[in-house]
């Protein structure tokens, strides 16, 4: 029987690499951390790796065990969830867990910090565009966190997602490093991307294809959205509405 979330809390607390981000929202001052991730925590030079939304934390930790010359920091803003894997790097020194909303993430790092982003099954957020961690608004704040050229990559089961960020990249000029529609039956499978989050595996399961993003972010002008209209998703999420937005079925 899992621990429950009283008791995840209080385990987290006492775990040195897991850190939060609680000003108040409306008067927002920079987190303690911010500029000193490597100097102060990580105690090394490393590029920083973030996964935004990392839920349970599969791939900062699978990572992290892959690449022990990089630091791995997953966020996310549901504390409960980041417990397994906050749990499972205890022992490991390039592993640190950030409980903070997507949308501050520039009040905990400094410009140029990072230097690659994971975006691992994020909510399509079909009904408003700002909210969709690949939005022109969520890419804006990626860059000022990144340094020049920093890579984001998005792994998602959502066809809408995909499609929206791919035409989001193509009108802004982005370079595209990697696309696939289908990623298991592509040839870029690597011991990177065969990292399987406990919502993957569901979708696998379910038969839809998972599909696969990378591109680079340069500092440049300012973003535009792409003003297309895409067809929504057909199926439903684990535990969620359905995709569409619409209500849910009885």
């Amino acid at each position: 029987m899992g621990r429950n979330k009283l008791a995840k809390f209080e385990d987290m607390l006492s775990y040195k690499h897991v850190f939060e981000y609680n000003s108040a929202y409306s008067r927002a001052e920079n987190f303690y951390m911010k500029g000193n991730w490597n100097s102060s925590f990580f105690k090394n030079s490393n590029p920083i790796v973030l996964e935004l939304g990392c839920g349970r934390g599969e791939y900062t930790v699978g990572m992290a065990r892959l690449f022990p010359d990089k630091n791995f920091i997953g966020i996310d803003i549901k504390g409960a969830r980041m417990w397994s894997g906050a749990t499972d790097s205890l022992t490991m020194n390039n592993v640190a867990f950030l409980r903070i909303r997507a949308e501050m993430i520039n009040f905990a790092f400094t410009h140029g910090e990072i230097s690659e982003i994971w975006l691992t099954f994020p909510d399509p957020q079909m009904k408003k565009a700002t909210k969709r961690l690949t939005s022109s608004y969520f890419l804006e704040r990626y860059r000022s966190i990144l340094i020049d050229g920093g890579i984001i990559n998005l792994k998602t089961d959502s066809n809408f997602l995909f499609t929206y960020t791919s035409l989001l990249v193509e009108r802004n000029n982005l370079p595209v490093i990697m696309a696939t529609e289908n990623l298991y039956e592509s040839v870029m499978v690597d011991k990177v991307l065969s990292i399987r989050t406990y919502y993957e595996n569901q979708w696998i399961a379910r038969g839809i294809p998972i599909k696969y993003l990378k591109f680079s972010l340069p500092y440049g002008d300012q973003l535009v959205e792409t003003g297309v209209e895409i067809e929504i998703d057909d199926y439903r999420s684990f535990n969620r509405l359905k995709r569409s937005g619409l209500e849910k079925r009885k």
